[in-house]
């Protein structure tokens, strides 16, 4: 049987246009599209919008035309962005579509028919903003926890599917299938919902106040609740019942969500397939919010980011690599203009494009204009095969884990090898002497094979600076060149045609806008005072220590790897009271966003906590296991 790959956004809410989030999740549903594409996957890869419910029609009502009209708009906007963010969906699904509609109605009837649907009477606190009801315990203050509103009171007579009666089903099923909901942290929240007893969920909205629904199957006088219809969009699409694509595709179907909607994806959408006769979705993938000016996203908070404002000032490519580089999927992350500009300076312009710049120019000028053909390689030369057939696996394996951050941090440590490597075998010293012409072309092919490896590897995440890599290596069609192709050193063609073009990532200029301080600091006897806003500024997180060893030349500072939800490496002056084998697999408290500094010549991205004890400095430390990464608050 063909390898198959089914990877699904949460189709997007038409109340709004797109934001940076859309485009996170979706960028990221592309790259994992492309890696199986390139991993030799037949995959299927949908996006879309949903259309239905109360936010759409209010929003209409205020734009003056109809819901329908008001989705179309919106849905436009969606479907336009996505080739513009080099986004290669298979689908676009609208809740609107017929197949859809029909689709929904087909499984309201079979759910109704197993009796697993009734008629009742219900009152409680409504969301507009969520269109869900709320106990009032799960308010906060009163308020919506999302939208900080107060819900509406509302009593109603609705239809309700038995959601309560596959409670210890669901609860089974997570035990029993570890990875279903991933990371961790996201299934032993949706385990914590189910310590709770289930409620039945309301699934229909009555026509007296909504008629901007698919209408029930069974009773004409109401609508489908807006969760009830959106979610089966991820079996319309395949083309369930009978298609021959949803027999393919959904036994390995990944949702990709945002923590927002955790509960109806880990919660209503098993349990409403389980009632429809249909098995389960192979995982729920959830990532974080990306957070600006410390608040999520939001029309209302006005911190909205939109994606090809970015695209257009900084490129498509960097836009990509910054949003999967800078968030560790299922944590937050704050945007910053700044960061995106440091990252493009130090990693892409530096790293990448220096050394796809420097590798073509020595190619052309100490040679004939071509590639040269690959030679028996020296142990010296060992370095980079090795590195690379190492990176590729490690590649895939966190591709499997979705830990695409640490896929880049992978290929970066290749890209940096091969940097180390042109500077120790000097090849422009080598180009002096005739008698060495024969090992300067082994070292010229060898870059140039590096760059081949490069360009597959960074396929996924960049794929216009791939096919552009590829170009200047005289590779015009990108066919075969895929993970495989990467595993055998010496894949590039001897004779294909070089050529230097204009730099990948030229360096981009970040102006900070100034603002006058307005505030007044007190001062009090021992520190200045502070704001709150000031003191968010610092972004303290749990770390875990994985390796520690003394700084040569230092009596106190120790150099530490650190696990955040990322590597990275800080240096540490606690080289007096602790030895480096005890500081292993300690839980520390790090500053993780301090600007990187040299301690006897080692960078160190971070500062360590400690306190001064009787016999020393002691670390701050914790009375129960804390979550590695986790933001200390």
């Amino acid at each position: 049987m063909e390898k198959a790959y089914f990877i699904t956004t949460p189709i997007y809410y038409v109340n709004a246009s797109p934001h940076i989030g859309h485009a996170y999740t979706t960028i990221v549903a592309d790259v994992l599209a492309r890696y199986y594409r390139l991993a030799g996957y037949q995959t299927f890869f949908v996006t879309g919008t949903d259309e239905h419910g109360d936010k759409i029609a209010e929003a209409a009502q205020k734009a003056g035309i109809s819901p329908k009209a008001y989705a179309d708009q919106i849905s436009a906007q969606f479907r336009a962005l996505w080739p513009e963010l080099a986004v290669t969906n298979d689908y676009f699904i609208r809740t609107t579509d017929p197949n859809h509609v029909e689709n929904v109605r087909r499984i309201l009837q079979k759910v109704h028919d197993t009796g697993d649907i009734y008629f009742g009477h219900y009152e409680g606190y409504y969301c507009v903003g969520c269109e869900r009801f709320y106990m009032e315990k799960e308010l906060v203050d009163g308020l919506c926890p999302d939208h900080q509103i107060k819900p509406e009171f509302r009593k109603e007579s609705n239809y309700f599917f038995r959601m309560s009666k596959y409670q210890d089903w669901l609860l089974r099923y997570i035990q029993d299938h570890p990875d279903f909901i991933r990371p961790e942290r996201y299934k032993n929240e949706v385990l914590a919902f189910l310590r709770e007893p289930l409620e039945d969920l309301c699934i229909s909205r009555p026509k007296t106040r909504l008629t901007w629904g698919i209408t029930l199957p069974f009773d004409e006088n109401y609508v489908t609740y807006v969760w009830f219809d959106a979610l089966i969009n991820y079996i319309t699409a395949p083309g369930y019942p009978d298609g021959a694509n949803f027999k393919t595709f959904w036994p390995v179907a990944q949702h990709l969500i945002a923590k927002d909607i955790l509960k109806p994806h880990g919660i209503y959408w098993p349990t409403m397939l389980k009632a429809a006769g249909i098995e389960p979705y192979r995982h729920l993938n959830v990532h974080g919010y990306w957070n600006v000016d410390q608040s999520k996203m939001s029309k209302s908070l006005g911190n909205v980011v939109k994606p090809l404002d970015l695209k257009d000032k900084y490129g498509l490519d960097p836009f990509r690599y910054f949003l999967l580089r800078d968030m560790v999927f299922g944590l937050d992350s704050s945007f910053s203009e700044e960061s995106f500009v440091q990252r493009i300076n130090a990693e892409l312009a530096n790293d990448l494009g220096n050394l796809v710049s420097r590798s073509l120019t020595m190619a052309l000028k100490y040679g004939d204009g071509n590639a040269p053909a690959p030679r028996a390689p020296a142990d010296e030369d060992r370095i980079l095969m090795e590195t690379a057939s190492r990176v590729v696996t490690e590649v895939e394996a966190c591709f499997e884990d979705l830990a695409l951050h640490k896929a880049l941090m992978a290929i970066w440590e290749f890209i940096n090898v091969t940097n180390k490597y042109i500077v120790e075998r000097e090849p422009w010293t080598l180009a002096r002497d005739p008698a060495n012409q024969a090992r300067l072309a082994s070292i010229l092919y060898n870059l140039l094979e590096s760059l081949r490896v490069i360009a597959v590897l960074v396929t996924p995440f960049m794929p216009g600076s791939a096919k552009k890599i590829m170009d200047q290596i005289g590779i015009a069609d990108m066919t075969g060149q895929n993970f495989d192709s990467i595993r055998r050193w010496g894949g590039l063609p001897a004779g294909s045609t070089l050529k230097r073009e204009e730099s990948l990532f030229p360096r981009v200029e970040f102006k900070k806008e100034e603002k006058l301080e307005t505030k007044k600091l007190e001062m009090s006897p021992m520190k200045p005072e502070i704001s709150y806003e000031d003191f968010e500024k610092v972004d303290l997180r749990v770390a875990k220590v994985l390796a520690a060893e003394a700084v040569p030349k230092s009596s106190k500072l120790l150099k530490l790897k650190i696990d955040i939800g990322e590597e990275r490496t800080i240096v540490a002056g606690m080289g007096k009271d602790y030895k480096p084998e005890e500081m292993i697999g300690k839980n520390i408290v790090v500053v993780v966003n301090l600007k990187p500094t040299k301690l006897m010549g080692v960078e160190s991205h971070g500062m360590l906590l400690a306190t001064d004890a009787e016999a020393g400095l002691t670390l701050l430390s914790f009375d129960r296991d804390p979550k590695t990464g986790a933001k200390i608050r």
